[in-house]
């Protein structure tokens, strides 16, 4: 967060630079998707998000985005909790001072109401040099979320996942030794292919595939600028077994080759130093 400011507003959007998928913090979040689908895990439910839907994301409530399509686009807010106790003294608004609320809170706003506050987020996050007038605005844009999200009637669809297919999607965030498939798969008590199916039903997209995208992810995070290693040695690091297999899964998701990102990133650093 920036200093002054108690939460913070961005966007994101799929194509680009990729992203940190899951996580666990002490402030309440919310999603305003802007265009596009994906596929959320909260726990052992996974929400189905399209184009105006609001979900909360409470302190305790674990995440992961499992799946996205390639014109996912949505507001991201995280609220202070000082923030959060300051403005909500009503009794409905209490509600989003819990740690976590026993379900998953995802609505369809009504129409135009999710163009109204997503121009009025692009403003917020435009105002974060002044903490003043961003933590303004952002106790205004979070009431209005939360009465805009109570006057919904739409609830975003959601199913129950298998333990299976929960267990294999956290052990393939967290893993910090990359496994093969075999060993994943009899971590979760099912055969590969069992896991395999049941995976790509639930969560909308293949075991592999979600494999890749969280190596993909390491890698990121292990390269940084590209000072200290090579793209190959973080690419092993990551997980991926061979450069070709790196660099396919690059080039798909990122729309650019390795190297070209990484000239990208060197000319970013530069740029930085002067």
């Amino acid at each position: 967060m920036i200093p002054g400011c108690e939460g913070a507003v961005w966007s994101y959007a799929s194509s680009g630079s990729t992203r940190r998928r899951s996580h666990r913090h002490e402030e309440l979040e919310l999603n305003l998707v802007v265009s596009g689908t994906a596929k959320y895990l909260v726990g052992e439910r996974r929400c189905d998000l399209v184009r105006g839907t609001l979900i909360w994301l409470f302190p305790e409530q674990d995440h992961l985005l499992l799946n996205e399509s390639r014109d996912y686009a949505m507001w991201i807010v995280v609220i202070s909790p000082a923030l959060l106790r300051r403005v909500c003294r009503g009794l409905p608004a209490q509600r989003l001072l819990i740690g976590d609320p026993g379900e998953v809170l995802a609505r369809s706003l009504r129409p135009g109401q999710g163009s109204s506050m997503s121009s009025q987020l692009a403003d917020i996050a435009a105002a974060s040099v002044d903490a003043d007038l961003f933590n303004a605005g952002l106790s205004y844009a979070v009431l209005r979320a939360w009465a805009a999200f109570n006057d919904a009637d739409t609830v975003a669809i959601g199913f129950d996942v298998h333990p299976a297919v929960e267990k294999a999607a956290r052990l393939l965030r967290d893993e910090s030794e990359p496994e093969n498939m075999e060993a994943i798969a009899q971590r979760c008590g099912l055969s590969r292919s069992r896991l395999s199916r049941l995976f790509k039903q639930q969560a909308g997209v293949s075991l592999v595939e979600y494999r890749q995208r969280q190596c993909l992810e390491r890698f990121l995070a292990i390269f940084g600028h590209g000072r200290r290693l090579t793209l190959l040695d973080a690419a092993l690091q990551a997980g991926f077994g061979s450069y070709a297999n790196f660099h396919r899964v690059f080039r798909q998701s990122m729309r650019q080759s390795p190297a070209e990102y990484r000239r990208r990133q060197n000319k970013s650093l530069t740029s930085d130093a002067n």
